[in-house]
């Protein structure tokens, strides 16, 4: 973790009075997505192991394109978001250890605080310009762990994809580091909104190959419109590997 300034001292009383007037559970390393410790490494160890086995066995899940996969360094993962399968589906392509941005909501309690936490969350708040949560989003980036952003913020529905923020493609330019695009097949079909517990359908995720963002200007800034023209074919990324990775799971989308 890195040493303590004044700026930082300033961000966390902030975030420390955000919380309480949000309910939230404040737990270490989870509010600046903070290195984990080794206790939420190991957890996240068996949270790996326990989702890929589900995934593998009862979803029968298979994924295409991870080659395309980055073995090393930082990346931004943005996946299309149809149900509550799609962040326990998404570690089938890494055993590298990611770090998820998760709604604000889910740490209102101490018990799913810590789960979350140790499970490579840190919270948003939603519908904001969460600028907290888009610095711990640098810091992850910073450290060289892969970070999964959902570009369409929440959970959709439907065959095409919705307008999607541009955070994955703002902390790409930043950062100078791809974002892999993910489609993931036949999880609206499995668990969609309102449903508890999914029947055995089969589950398919496609990788797509890494984007990268354009060069900085030479004061090192990235304009709005090429933040905005990224996010643009970002957008188009995703809906090919959506339709590809539903067709592959038997429920093609129909537009």
């Amino acid at each position: 973790m890195s040493a303590e300034t004044p700026e930082r001292h300033q961000v966390v009383e902030e975030l420390r009075v955000r919380s309480t007037r949000a309910n939230v559970v404040e737990l270490e390393g989870h509010h600046r997505g903070e290195k984990m410790t080794l206790g939420q490494r190991i957890w996240y160890g068996v949270l790996w192991w326990v989702s890929t086995t589900i995934a593998r066995g009862y979803f029968r899940a298979k994924v295409y394109g991870k080659e395309n996969v980055p073995t090393a360094g930082a990346f931004v993962i943005s996946p299309i978001h149809r149900s509550n399968l799609d962040t326990p589906l998404i570690p089938l392509i890494t055993r590298r250890r990611m770090r998820y941005m998760g709604k604000e909501s889910l740490w209102k309690s101490r018990f799913w605080a810590w789960f979350f936490s140790m499970a490579g969350g840190f919270p948003v708040a939603r519908a904001t310009a969460d600028r907290e949560a888009l610095r711990a989003c640098i810091e992850v980036i910073e450290r060289g762990e892969p970070l999964v952003m959902f570009p369409e913020g929440t959970r959709q529905s439907g065959p095409a994809v919705a307008e999607m923020f541009d955070g994955p493609a703002y902390v790409a330019c930043k950062q100078q580091v791809p974002i892999l695009p993910i489609g993931l097949g036949g999880t609206e079909a499995a668990m969609p909104k309102g449903r508890k517990l999914p029947p055995p359908r089969r589950l398919v995720i496609v990788v797509g190959r890494p984007i990268f963002p354009p060069a900085p200007t030479k004061g090192g800034r990235t304009s709005r419109k090429a933040v905005k023209e990224l996010t643009d074919r970002l957008r188009e990324e995703i809906q090919e590997l959506f339709d590809e990775a539903q067709a592959k799971a038997g429920t093609p989308n129909v537009r």
